[in-house]
């Protein structure tokens, strides 16, 4: 065979397998059906695991109130807790609230777990943590909401 035809039998191999490489990727790419449906999986999996932490966390402090959370923010759920301080000089009252919740499924396609808490009326943290949702650990999330949970349990034993 001559180096010619070597060539382009050389070219032609290329060729055929950069197309078969971009229709891997086309078929790989998640279609949006598919992307509602692991969004649905992943914020079930994950709401319950916000309202068992919290639930758990309500349980060790006598006075706090668990909500479920199921509106136009997302899924998840809300403890808190409003305390009367009774002085000689008059009274004073505070709140401490901790609430986690999964967003709804938006065309960014993204997973996102945001975390609000507050302590005796003093903003503990506000945090958002997303990833596509093609890319998604289930594991670091549920780690984030526990991380999450007891660092708002640490903070309220030490003020408590």
């Amino acid at each position: 065979m001559e180096f010619q035809q070597r060539l382009q039998k050389a070219i032609e191999r290329g060729q055929k397998a950069s197309v078969a490489r971009i229709q891997a990727e086309r078929d790989r790419v998640l279609t949006e059906k598919e992307l509602q449906r692991l969004h649905a999986q992943y914020r079930l999996e994950l709401s319950e695991r916000i309202e068992s932490c919290l639930g758990q966390v309500a349980d060790q402090f006598p006075g706090f109130q668990s909500e479920s959370i199921v509106d136009q923010r997302g899924w998840g759920a809300a403890i808190s807790r409003d305390d009367l301080h009774l002085e000689a000089s008059g009274s004073t009252s505070s709140y401490s609230r901790l609430e986690m919740f999964i967003h709804p499924f938006s065309s960014s396609h993204i997973l996102e777990l945001t975390a609000k808490a507050a302590i005796q009326n003093r903003e503990l943290f506000n945090r958002s943590q997303f990833h596509r949702l093609a890319d998604v650990d289930l594991t670091s999330f549920t780690q984030m909401i526990d991380n999450w949970a007891l660092e708002f349990v640490e903070q309220y034993a030490g003020k408590s």
